[in-house]
């Protein structure tokens, strides 16, 4: 990469081509797919038995063929299922009152949603207001540190103010992230309930038309202070050097517009007219809004330079996702069809450190498994110490994503063992 060149990821600039897809999706669902921990986690350990039975799946096909309703009695009908299809993608939805494959024959009114995990979704084309490098499907290194950003606070706000323990933050495949909350009281929540999360967790607000879209009350929210105290950590980078939100005329207006009160844009106007980069303008912004704060001058907006970085920063998220129980969501481990990636599960304690661009496509990873199997010796490889055979996902660059995936059902498993022990007991009392 020539020095000053940022990369970027689009449909079209990806050496994956879809038209492989027919050829490729067998390789993957047969060789690469983790059924064994997809199917665990979603059956939660069979402690209720019809849970994985009654949960929806939708597929779509080639040519955009969708077909939705799809349910499964175990791990080897999903499976076969899955490999006889081909799907291009995968969604998953809620556990409901029958199994979802027999909907049509259920009485009218009796087919019902009845739980799923707390979703949130969260898309990079809902920050183009603020984006100064990309627009629309495009990502580059320049913005990603946006989906970093919320994936720390959505993250912590869930840990410390609601109590959840068990997060899979996953990669879309193209331009942003998805959470599943999976704790068993987490998974009962009605609509109100998961509506009411998602607004306590929403702050930016308002259309296209609006330019002002956070207004913050004093004294600040403790979980607004955690939230700015995390995005105060990439404000130097981000801001001032990845975007330069203050460097150049239109950008330093388009952010004075942000200031409801005329005096106080006047002012940093002419702090921003004695030069500097965006850090050195906003420095001298720091001071003068302090003094003007002591002066009693800001009744309208006491935290206007903290507005700006909630707008410019903040996780925006899609609430119609995280509302309903009935809503689909796209699977961790499916390949996005337009960039062929795969919707690998993140890290969230190594956040910092996930590439978008790193993560495999399916067409690298049928190359990795061709050129494992070529070294002399190696297709038949044990794991060390054991005489089990390598796994082929440990062959690939997908080895570390299922390790990560491995490691969020295990911290799931402990909270099944206790459930089962609990209703064998209650058995034994009768």
């Amino acid at each position: 990469m020539a020095e000053g060149e940022v990369k970027q990821s689009t449909a079209e600039n990806t050496a994956y081509d879809r038209n492989d897809l027919p050829e490729l999706l067998p390789i993957y669902y047969k060789r690469l797919f983790p059924y064994g921990p997809y199917y665990k986690w979603l059956s939660y350990g069979g402690v209720e038995k019809s849970y994985f039975q009654n949960r929806e799946f939708s597929f779509t096909l080639k040519d955009d063929i969708y077909i939705r309703y799809q349910s499964f009695s175990d791990q080897s009908e999903m499976e076969k299922e899955i490999q006889r299809v081909m799907p291009y993608k995968i969604d998953i939805g809620a556990v409901f009152s029958h199994k979802p494959k027999d909907h049509k024959t259920v009485k009218p009114g009796a087919f019902q949603a009845q739980e799923k995990e707390l979703v949130f979704d969260i898309d990079m084309t809902d920050y183009d207001d603020v984006r100064n490098c990309c627009s629309g499907a495009n990502i580059c290194e320049n913005c990603w540190p946006l989906m970093v950003i919320a994936i720390k606070i959505v993250d912590r706000a869930l840990r410390d103010d609601f109590g959840f323990e068990h997060r899979l933050w996953v990669y879309s495949g193209r331009r942003g992230v998805h959470c599943w909350v999976c704790d068993e009281s987490t998974r009962k929540l009605d609509q109100t309930a998961r509506t009411a999360i998602a607004e306590y967790l929403s702050v930016v607000k308002g259309g296209e038309s609006q330019i002002k879209k956070v207004t913050m009350r004093d004294p600040m929210h403790p979980s607004l202070k955690a939230a700015f105290e995390i995005m105060s950590k990439h404000m130097k980078h981000y801001l001032f050097e990845q975007q330069d939100i203050l460097g150049t005329e239109d950008r330093l207006k388009k952010v004075l517009r942000l200031f409801p009160e005329q005096g106080l844009r006047e002012i940093l106007k002419e702090d921003a007219d004695k030069g500097g980069d965006s850090k050195d303008i906003w420095e001298r912004w720091l001071k003068t809004v302090k003094s003007e704060k002591e002066r009693d001058n800001m009744k309208k907006s006491p935290f206007p330079l903290h507005e700006v970085v909630f707008q410019y920063c903040y996780p925006r998220l899609d609430v119609n996702v995280s509302k309903g129980v009935n809503h689909l969501l796209k699977s961790p481990f499916c390949i996005h069809p337009k960039t062929g990636r795969v919707c690998v599960p993140i890290d969230v304690e190594d956040v910092d450190n996930f590439d978008p661009f790193a993560v495999p496509t399916i067409s690298t990873l049928c190359k990795e498994i061709d050129e494992y199997k070529e070294q002399p010796g190696k297709e038949n490889e044990a794991q060390p110490g054991t005489k089990r055979k390598i796994q082929d996902y440990q062959k690939t660059s997908l080895k570390k994503s299922v390790e990560t995936f491995n490691k969020f059902v295990k911290g799931l498993s402990g909270t099944w063992k206790g459930k089962m022990i609990e209703n064998s007991d209650q058995k034994g009392d009768f």
